[in-house]
């Protein structure tokens, strides 16, 4: 893993964004041109949403990915966060602007329809996690910053359950993904951690 981290120290942050951010405009077009199939609203909405997903179980993965693989993408880790915010502003605005459009049912769906109510919830979640993404909150807030973006791991958590329900008939891939968002989440929990880090023979135990 050496070659594959001098590799990614000399990437520059900016062309983690420029290139994460490409497939949105790309995807964009393909709907126009009628390239997402014969529901071109509904597949731009859902491929948004997967790459939103996508990024955030890679986020949750590059603690594990130093740790036990070697590889270091904490450099990255802010940019992919922001990347998963920006697709889910896109998933959401497609979903707002394009498809539901009236207001009213806006707000009847996201109070009726449990799948939507809780990929409202996720949101809402990243909100505070996107405004404070930045070197200025992570002085002012200290160590705050840290409880704060643990918000991180539920708005996860609920954004795989948001595209397990609203996925028609029994669907393997929303499986895979709330898989890995809930393995990914376990490997923080303090009993994994001290399996993984077990104390010195001569340390005593606390109890």
């Amino acid at each position: 893993m050496n070659a594959a981290n001098r590799l990614l120290r000399r990437l520059p942050v900016w062309a983690v964004y420029l290139l994460g951010a490409l497939p949105a405009p790309w995807l964009f077009y393909q709907g126009l041109t009628g390239g997402l199939g014969v529901e071109p609203i509904k597949a731009l909405e859902h491929e948004y949403g997967e790459l939103a997903l996508q990024l955030m179980i890679l986020t949750l993965a590059v603690s594990p990915l130093r740790r036990l693989a070697g590889l270091n993408l904490m450099k990255f880790r802010r940019a992919i966060g922001l990347l998963c915010f920006f697709y889910v502003l896109c998933h959401l605005l497609v979903w707002l602007v394009l498809d539901v459009q009236v207001p009213g049912q806006i707000i009847a769906d996201i109070a009726k329809r449990p799948y939507i109510t809780i990929g409202m919830a996720a949101f809402v979640l990243m909100l505070p996690l996107a405004l404070s993404s930045n070197n200025l909150s992570v002085r002012a807030l200290g160590r705050t910053w840290t409880r704060l973006h643990r918000l991180t791991y539920a708005a996860a958590l609920l954004g795989s359950l948001h595209f397990v329900m609203l996925s028609k008939g029994f669907q393997i891939e929303p499986l895979i993904y709330l898989g890995l968002t809930v393995l990914l989440l376990a490997m923080r929990l303090p009993v994994l951690k001290r399996a993984r880090h077990p104390a010195s023979s001569g340390t005593p135990s606390r109890t």
